[in-house]
């Protein structure tokens, strides 16, 4: 007799959001049940205020929410309200995020403008101060977001982390029956550093709505573990993001793996990749990977994007991947006008396939796509619409007429918008 094999049933998306504490940065809701937040980081130097403010416009207008700029000199400090009135001229409503290391609560205090500009202070508890004056200048900042009406995250970070909290933990761990392992230890440090400066913050009189935590590694294992364990012993909204990803692949790689994790779990309120870009590439690369991220999974839709196939020996031709990338550029560079125009275009599906093997089913499956032709095919490209075959393109005008079909349904098919 054969043996009875229980079949588990298997879920399509990811476990129901975690319960957090929705806090308002600025236009923005953080967490609670809005959609996860994605934000981005400037590297321009802060003090020279057209230079920032222009890259700031730029991980806007690629779709940042949040944009946090470093406020580390008291000419930086100077030049945040200047920011602001250069991204409002530009007609960009992005909050900004102050990041204050050291020296953040004598910036603040005597730059009161700065302090009013910021949408969100970010401070961290390993180096906001040392000794015994890292209470004082913790409170002095937490007072003035108070003042200002403002919300902080509190960012432990595994490289700044608060040596004293550590050894006192591992002088904890030693009398342990049965002792952690050194990784658990910092990881424990870590989660302890930002609930418990997160707990003085509200004794000052901070509410729990205006306080984001994140804990951020460099470790995929190590953030997954981090997360997973502050989830559980805390509500207040999460930052996600692995620290010093890294360049190219590997960055988008690492990231990807240890967030996806997460957020498939329902961890997490907010996102950043923290990329580190090519020699003179766009810093909105991190943008579109997070967007690409979410999107991926399901989780948040931003821009149509592009299914195509990776090719093989029966589409020696470049052409196919000339198409797919040409439709792709049109699409980005199109969505700042569709996003204010259509409601709901950035659910829309294309598909770009290079030859009949599953190029006309992967192409009935999106709302429009083309199946080019293979080697040895005929010279005939036929474009379904809705899953159904619409038309058929030939010759040399392919890429501009596919494009052209793309535009119109766009005009058609979506309702325009009326505010």
């Amino acid at each position: 007799m054969s043996e009875m094999v229980t079949q588990v049933p298997l879920t399509a998306g990811p476990a129901p959001r975690r319960h957090s504490v929705a806090v308002q940065v600025g236009k923005v809701r953080v967490g609670g049940d809005a959609p996860i937040v994605v934000q981005s980081m400037t590297n321009t130097d802060t003090e020279d205020a057209a230079s920032t403010a222009r890259q700031v416009a730029e991980l806007a207008r690629a779709g940042s929410e949040l944009v946090r700029i470093t406020v580390n000199t008291p000419a930086a400090a100077a030049a945040v309200p200047r920011i602001a009135e250069r991204l409002a001229m530009m007609g960009v409503d992005v909050p900004l995020v102050g990041d204050f290391h050291y020296n953040g609560h004598q910036l603040l205090e005597r730059e009161p403008a700065c302090a009013e500009a910021l949408a969100k202070y970010r401070i961290n508890p390993g180096n906001v101060g040392f000794g015994a004056k890292r209470d004082t200048q913790f409170a002095s900042i937490i007072e003035m977001a108070l003042r200002y009406a403002k919300p902080v995250r509190i960012g432990v970070n595994w490289g700044s982390l608060d040596q004293s909290m550590l050894a006192a933990l591992m002088d904890e761990n030693a009398q342990r029956a049965e002792p952690w392992d050194a990784s658990r230890v910092a990881r424990e440090a870590l989660i302890r550093s930002a609930l418990e400066s997160a707990a003085k913050a509200e004794e000052i009189g901070l509410e729990r709505d205006r306080i984001i935590l994140s804990c951020k590694v460099s470790g995929v294992q190590e953030l997954i573990a981090v997360y997973r364990d502050l989830a559980t012993r805390c509500d207040y909204a999460l930052h996600l993001g692995l620290t010093e990803a890294g360049m190219g692949s590997k960055g988008i790689t690492a990231s990807s793996a240890a967030l996806a994790v997460l957020l498939q779990e329902g961890i997490g309120d907010t996102i950043r990749i923290s990329l580190t870009p090519e020699p003179g590439a766009s810093r909105t690369g991190e943008v579109i990977v997070a967007q690409e991220l979410l999107q991926t999974m399901g989780l948040r839709s931003f821009t149509p994007l592009v299914t195509a196939c990776p090719g093989c020996g029966r589409t020696t031709s470049e052409f196919f991947q000339v198409l797919a990338k040409t439709v792709q550029e049109h699409v980005r560079e199109q969505m700042p006008l569709w996003r204010v125009k259509y409601d709901g275009v950035e659910n829309l599906t294309l598909a770009v396939m290079g030859c009949i093997v599953n190029g006309p089913g992967e192409s009935k499956h999106a709302n429009i796509g083309i199946s080019l032709p293979g080697n040895g095919e005929a010279p005939a490209a036929p474009v379904f619409i809705d899953g159904e075959k619409a038309m058929t393109l030939r010759g040399d005008n392919i890429a501009n007429e596919f494009v052209g079909i793309l535009d119109d349904y766009v005009e058609r098919k979506y309702t325009a918008r009326t505010s």
